[in-house]
């Protein structure tokens, strides 16, 4: 790849040649910077949805989306290529080409001023950033501003301008075949694709491949280099401590790290496949992946977060590990002596230690769909546990899956925690005890108590060893009552919101 001095994107319709700036200097410091101050910082970590703009990215449907994303964990080195709007951007352009008048709002925006939608105004451009994509994409419901806090509550007078805006939605439809305003007429043009870039600045690196054989090239040449997709973790570092590295190599554009196909029997996700795309492709296949992915925490962070971003941090709070350790699914890994497979089992190894050997990445990860012989149900479920119920990390997370025959007996079991070890982790000696017993209210009494031996906790400011102690076998009673035969309020799902 040819090394240039620039990055080249656009702001609200502006074309940008950025040059001589760190490629971790945070989307947001690089706004504001240029005055476009009406992006917030609020928490600096993607907890409060102050600095929302928006991206056009590529959907689930490979057409082209408006996403809402937290600019303050984007690095600008990926921003080379994209379209980014900001609340400053909104009014002119949305209007129809036969009333344009400067100044006029947006209706996101116009139904926010007349419902009463803002009270300080500080958290005010993050959430009509988050409508405003919500809005083209015809869903404006809570889960659009889940990612979003209003210090002041003012709550209510959002929701209603929302529902406003839902009732009087008409920009984005298309009279005549056409859309009728710029912005719906964006989406009608080709989803991004992004071209692969190598930056340099003084002493830094920035690569942004887009095939694995240059990925696994630069990893030869480069054997420290960090790697990032999303930057939803990574970038903490750079907005919280203005982290800066030698060499970073982005895998948000590598074609083969982005599939995600399923057959009869398996599912295989990309390793950068964001979070979003999960969870509306996959949506109803995995009861349990589609529960944690709705307490994941926020749209913001999981239009950019990645499966293999969650697995590669090994962190023991991560959401996504528990559910794949109930579901036995494969990690395949790829580097310069070729490819492998590991059970997920496996592949943490210790406190933020994975299997990875050096110049190796995650290339995707398998979940099988098959069911053990002699199944005649299947009860699969996550639960997590934190200070509030969206957009936070976890206390406890823990993710079940047991198969029944058709006289109630157990042929199989899993039970997967995460935040009770230095790992994500398994349960094996209960389950290797609840194997050919009755799945009865009893079993899971003896069950819980053989749970109170298999952890270790600790305490922390997120909970007490004796708190997180009492989730391990609670939340597993929890998964029985929801899914009791006799318990009729409680759909077979497992829907436990």
């Amino acid at each position: 790849m040819h090394t240039q001095t620039d990055l080249i994107f656009s702001v609200n319709g502006t074309q940008m040649h950025l040059q001589g700036v760190s490629p971790t200097q945070t989307l947001l410091s690089y706004l504001r910077q240029h005055q476009l101050v009406g992006t917030k910082e609020g928490c600096g970590d993607g907890d409060c949805g102050a600095c929302t703009v928006v991206m056009v990215g590529s959907g689930s449907d490979s057409q082209a989306h408006y996403q809402a994303v937290n600019s303050c964990l984007i690095p600008v080195g990926a921003l080379a290529g994209r379209d980014i709007y900001t609340v400053e951007g909104l009014s002119a352009k949305s209007l129809t080409e036969e009333s344009i008048t400067n100044g006029a709002l947006h209706p996101v925006q116009q139904a926010m001023v007349e419902l009463g939608g803002s009270q300080c105004g500080y958290c005010t451009p993050g959430f009509i950033m988050s409508l405003f994509a919500g809005y083209y994409d015809r869903r404006l419901d809570d889960e659009v501003v889940e990612g979003n806090l209003c210090r002041c509550t003012g709550y209510l007078p959002i929701r209603r301008a929302a529902q406003q805006v839902v009732t009087e939605q008409g920009a984005a439809e298309r009279q005549d075949g056409k859309p009728i305003d710029t912005f719906a007429q964006r989406l009608a043009e080709a989803a991004v694709q992004l071209e692969a870039i190598a930056y340099s600045h003084q002493d830094q690196r920035f690569y942004r491949p887009t095939q694995l054989a240059d990925v696994l090239a630069l990893l030869q040449d480069h054997p420290d280099v960090t790697l990032v997709a999303g930057s939803t973790d990574l970038g903490l570092e750079m907005s919280w401590f203005r982290q800066q590295y030698p060499v970073m190599i982005a895998l948000e554009g590598v074609e083969e790290l982005l599939q995600l196909t399923q057959t009869d029997t398996e599912v295989v996700i990309g390793a950068a496949v964001p979070l979003s795309h999960i969870e509306h492709q996959l949506r109803g296949v995995f009861p349990s992946m589609d529960e944690m992915l709705y307490w994941f925490a926020a749209r913001q962070v999981r239009n950019r977060a990645t499966l293999g971003g969650n697995l590669g941090t090994a962190s023991p709070i991560g959401d996504m590990p528990p559910v794949l350790l109930a579901l036995d699914a494969t990690v395949q890994v790829v580097g310069g002596n070729g490819e492998r497979t590991i059970p997920i089992e496996n592949f943490f190894k210790g406190y933020r230690v994975t299997a990875l050997e050096p110049g190796e990445i995650i290339r995707s990860v398998t979940i099988p769909k098959t069911l053990t012989p002699g199944t005649t149900r299947r009860l699969s479920q996550s639960y997590k546990v934190g200070k509030r119920g969206t957009d936070d990390i976890s206390i406890v997370a823990a993710s079940y899956t047991v198969d029944l025959d058709a006289d109630n007996q157990i042929l199989h079991a899993r039970l997967a925690y995460g935040g009770v070890a230095a790992t994500p982790v398994r349960a094996i000696a209960v389950e290797t005890w609840l194997m050919g017993q009755p799945w009865t209210h009893a079993t899971v009494l003896a069950a819980k108590e053989q749970l109170k031996t298999v952890f270790t906790p600790l305490s922390d400011l997120r909970g007490s060893a004796d708190y997180r102690q009492r989730l391990i076998g609670n939340l597993f009673e929890k998964f029985f009552v929801d899914f009791d035969r006799d318990v009729t309020t409680m759909a077979e799902a497992g829907v436990a919101r």
